[in-house]
């Protein structure tokens, strides 16, 4: 049996090679509605055009799923990571303070150093065609670029008191402070014993088709107060489901 648990063990697949740049300053302003939003992003910069034109793109409804055993992965994270809050203007973060390294993950081992965590209102995947509340995204580099990014599911039924506290003290506008210290494996439900594993992409512009996407099916619960409290900063920052066209969605077998 391969388990997610705190401080304990992912599971790895395919291999994609990602630029440097795929997590770079986005130009020009995007959004999630209007003439900014996804329908045009694919148009607003020859850089964003896999948006429009990109055959792997995220997010996507997982259905259809093959049950697999991909490879073990270890997770390393560093529990006394101290954290800067940032709102964007499009959602909110979490990103390491100072040159500490929040720790990583090894997929097959090779190492993926993680860079931040990032909220979403709605969910942007979908599970049989069912949107969660919100979704966390876990982002992870490599030494050559390469990404592997870890999605989990948030549903209202649970109290989970670091993302209440991050709600609570987050900026409202648009700027960053600091959070402090915070053990990131808080934001994983306790136990996730099935996975999703497939070839993707970065949900916001430049849709760049070089994320390996692992997205827990059993999601973390917290507090329907602090979910809505997330959901009036925000309006709803969710890409569009995506195409899986001929790609393979994997299935952790438990």
């Amino acid at each position: 049996m391969k388990t997610f648990r705190r401080a304990a063990i992912l599971a790895g697949a395919v291999i994609l090679l990602c630029p440097l740049r795929a997590l770079a300053a986005e130009p020009g302003h995007w959004d999630y509605e209007g003439a900014t939003g996804p329908d045009h992003w694919g148009a607003m910069s020859k850089d964003w055009a896999a948006c429009a034109t990109g055959k792997e793109q995220s997010p996507i409804d997982l259905t259809g799923s093959v049950k697999a055993e991909p490879p073990v992965t270890k997770l390393s994270w560093n529990m006394d990571t101290v954290w800067q809050a940032q709102n964007t203007g499009h959602d909110l973060k979490l990103v390491p303070e100072g040159k500490k390294s929040a720790g990583y993950i090894e997929i097959g081992g090779k190492r993926y150093e993680l860079l931040q965590l990032r909220f979403h209102a709605p969910s942007e995947h979908t599970i049989e065609g069912k949107h969660a509340p919100m979704e966390v995204h876990f982002v992870h580099r490599a030494a050559d670029g390469e990404l592997a990014v870890i999605g989990v599911m948030i549903e209202a039924g649970g109290t989970n008191g670091l993302f209440d506290r991050l709600v609570a003290t987050a900026p409202r506008s648009v700027g960053e402070a600091s959070f402090g210290e915070a053990r990131p494996d808080a934001l994983l439900p306790w136990h996730a014993e099935v996975f999703y594993r497939y070839a993707g992409s970065l949900t916001t512009p430049p849709c760049s088709e070089t994320v390996r996407w692992t997205v827990l099916k059993e999601p973390l619960e917290v507090s329907g107060a602090s979910i809505k409290a997330y959901e009036a900063m925000f309006a709803p920052n969710a890409r569009p489901i995506q195409s899986t066209g001929r790609r393979y969605i994997l299935e952790s077998d438990d």
